[in-house]
């Protein structure tokens, strides 16, 4: 059985691409993928894991994500190996089946669009002539 399943956050923003003659879209991209250890350093160890997504869900990754995102990926792993230099060279890559973002929106859009609520008593309403209740009286 070949499947795995990765979470980390893009590199950078896909690459969109269409199949030639099928017109399928295309997305290529890479993410980062913590190690679940600290080196000697004290530091995490990072795996730059590139991806490739086709059809639907490529379409999904296009418009949806970026980089930065932090996103599930399921699929299986690959390895293509090809000519460069007259030297015969490999990458190992994962061909998605399902990318999920893990997050509604990035951070730094967070922090810049903030909401601070306003309340206004409605009229008619007289916030001074409530009486607090207590608690011992509650049933509950």
């Amino acid at each position: 059985m070949n499947q795995v399943v990765l979470v980390g956050r893009l590199t950078k923003d896909p690459e969109p691409g269409v199949i030639p003659g099928s017109g399928s879209s295309t997305s290529k991209f890479t993410i980062a993928v913590n190690r679940d250890y600290k080196d000697r350093e004290g530091k995490i160890p990072v795996d730059f894991i590139p991806v490739e997504v086709i059809g639907k869900v490529a379409d999904f990754v296009n418009n949806y994500i970026s980089k930065g995102r932090l996103v599930a990926i399921q699929g299986s792993i690959g390895k293509e190996e090809y000519m460069k230099d007259d030297e015969k060279r490999s990458i190992t890559k994962v061909s998605a089946k399902s990318v999920q973002a893990l997050e509604s929106i990035k951070k730094s859009e967070e922090n810049s669009q903030t909401f601070t609520p306003s309340y206004e008593p409605s009229r008619g309403l007289d916030p001074e002539g409530f009486q607090a209740i207590d608690d011992d009286e509650i049933p509950f």
